[in-house]
């Protein structure tokens, strides 16, 4: 199977939903975020399932449904930040698409959170730029595995069109 599909990775805050969708309209594909597929399919919020069976049992769920989507084509997928941290994950994804990772500044991936209804188990901290800034330093080196994209600063038909010209296609 041809790499069809593009995988948009990153941490929280960082636009993957946001680009995903404005991404796959522009293509024609279907645009799909896992997180919100494994609510829907568990009937519960990530933040729920955290609280209830443990970031594991979460991991676990996400693996299955890489699996799941590495067999379909012409998606846009927005993987939840945590996603990459499992090589199997990666390696699964990269058989049927591109993968890019999105980044921003601590501070606006901060703002940028704030003001979204969902809550993040793993900012549940009494200073969540620290935990972030943390986090991100944890994740570095999964993310650093794939061409970056920062979204800090720049508006979406830039990024849009960055994408695209780094897709190879410059629509």
């Amino acid at each position: 199977m041809s790499k069809t599909n593009i995988i948009l990775t990153g941490f929280m805050g960082t636009g993957k939903s946001t680009l995903g969708r404005l991404l796959a309209v522009k293509l024609g594909y279907r645009f799909v975020d896992t997180d919100q597929l494994i609510e829907a399919q568990i009937g519960q919020s990530i933040a729920e399932l955290f609280a209830q069976q443990g970031e594991a049992a979460f991991r676990r769920l996400e693996a299955e449904l890489v699996e799941d989507l590495a067999q379909k084509s012409r998606l846009v997928i927005a993987t939840g930040g945590g996603l990459v941290l499992n090589p199997d994950n990666v390696t699964t994804l990269a058989r049927t698409g591109l993968i890019f990772c999105l980044t921003a500044l601590p501070q606006e991936i901060l703002e940028r959170i704030s003001c979204q209804q969902q809550i993040r188990p793993l900012l549940q901290d009494p200073d969540p730029l620290a935990r972030i800034k943390e986090l991100l330093e944890k994740r570095g080196p999964s993310y650093r595995q794939f061409p970056q994209i920062s979204t800090s600063g720049v508006d979406l038909e830039q990024l849009l069109a960055e994408l695209l010209q780094r897709i190879g296609l410059d629509v």
